[in-house]
This record gives C-alpha cells, structure tokens and sequence, in this order.
C-alpha cells in the first residue's frame, strides 16, 4: 500500500497524523476524528481505522497511566457491558459491509457530529448515569467501525460533571479499554496484514511528537471556539467523504 501513495500523499498523510495527535495531546480526545476522514480520502477504511485504534490506544495508555489518581471508576464500569456489545456488533458488520458504504457512512456521521460541535452551546447539564447505556452501546459500535467512538463517551462524562483531571483520565481509561477490545477484534478479523503494520511503524514517530507537543501547548482558545474549530474542521472532511 505504501507504493501507491506518492510523496506528496506521504507527507500531508504524516501532517494530518501528526496534527491529529497534536490536538489529542492538547484536548485529551480528538485524533481519530481528524485523522479516520482524512486519511480514508486516501486510503480503505480497513487499514485506516485499524491503524489508528492503536495508535489511539497507545495514546490513550500514556494518558490513563500517568494520571491513573484521577480515574472515575463508579463511572466508567457501567458503559463497559454495552461497549462490548457495541464493538462485537461493529465487527460483524465491518466485515460485510461494503467499502464505499461505510466510507459514505462515515462522512454522514462526521458531518451530523460537526454541526452538534458547531451548534451546541453552553455546559453541559448533569445526566444520569442511565445515558451509559447509550453511549457505550454506540461508543463501541462507531468506534469500531469508523475508529470516531470517542464522541459518546465525552458527551457521557461531562453530562456526569467531571473536573478536568478526572475527565481527562477517565475518558483515557475508557478509550484504553474500548481499544484493547478492538484491537483484538481487529487481529482475530485478519485486519493487521504487513501494509497496516509498515503504516503504522512510520506513523508511531509522528504520533509521539504531536503527543508531546500538544501536551505542553497552553492554548488561549475558549472551550466554545476550540469546539468550533473543531467542528468546523470536521464538517470539512464529512462532505468531502460524501463528495468523494
């Protein structure tokens, strides 16, 4: 696969990686919902989300290790048995799905997120721990097909109120946990062939420098501004899957 893309498709798949994990190191979340849609105008889906669910997961260890003080156990437990269900029902269909239909699916998911980013306002109001049931079903689900689960299990850790410390290692925790299981869903279903692995060897690099960065970057964006920048971004590569 790596002698079909040209030098210039190399590069930008280098900087979308590495601005991917930038802003993971800077907001907790957020890389594979920049780098899945971008990187499948280049590439098949099945080697771009599980390329980067490791990735993601090796993130995701550095952050749930280092602030491992701060995890809410009480609640993450109660997404887990429906991220379960939600990763075995994804694998399923990712295997008979067609290509080009999850490609559109997936540009339809991300334009539907960026105008919840771009539109939503304000904290988010306390919620009950019954929305894990949801969340984790479609965090599962969506994470495993498309690699962009994260979304649902934000949504559901700030409806419970979480400081930002405890947000940003509970949400670490999750996205480590939903990562193992899909990673070994991924391996089982023959996912990891040789061009996913040399993929992935020459973007691990890229992966820790924006991880390191982006974790000592201070940014002076508003919460409200960076979800729109975010948003915008996004809205940007969901039409351009659904354009393709």
């Amino acid at each position: 696969m790596l002698d079909t893309l040209s030098p210039i498709q190399l590069l930008l798949a280098a900087l979308l990686i590495f601005g991917a994990y930038l802003m993971r190191g800077i907001a907790g979340f957020g890389s594979g919902l920049i780098a899945i849609p971008l990187l499948a105008l280049m590439l098949p889906l099945t080697i771009v989300v599980p390329m980067v669910g490791l990735l993601d997961y090796l993130a995701s260890t550095t952050h749930g290790v280092r602030h491992r003080q701060s995890i809410q156990w009480r609640e993450l437990l109660p997404l887990l048995p429906f991220t379960f269900t939600g990763v075995l029902t994804a694998l399923y269909l990712f295997q008979t799905l067609e290509g080009e239909l999850l490609r559109s699916a997936l540009g339809g998911f991300i334009v539907l997120y960026a105008f919840y980013s771009l539109l939503s306002a304000g904290p988010a109001t306390h919620g009950s721990r019954l929305w894990a049931a949801p969340a984790g079903a479609l965090g599962g689900l969506i994470g495993t097909l498309f690699g962009t689960g994260g979304p649902f299990y934000v949504i559901y850790l700030r409806l419970r109120q979480l400081d930002k410390g405890a947000f940003r290692a509970t949400a670490a925790t999750i996205f480590l946990i939903d990562g193992s299981s899909r990673i070994v869903g991924y391996f089982f279903s023959g996912f990891y062939q040789l061009d996913t692995m040399l993929l992935l060897a020459a973007a691990l690099p890229v992966m820790v420098v924006g991880m390191y960065l982006g974790g000592h970057i201070h940014t002076t964006l508003s919460q409200r501004a960076f979800q729109q920048a975010i948003g915008v971004l996004l809205l940007g590569s969901g039409l351009a899957l659904l354009l393709r």
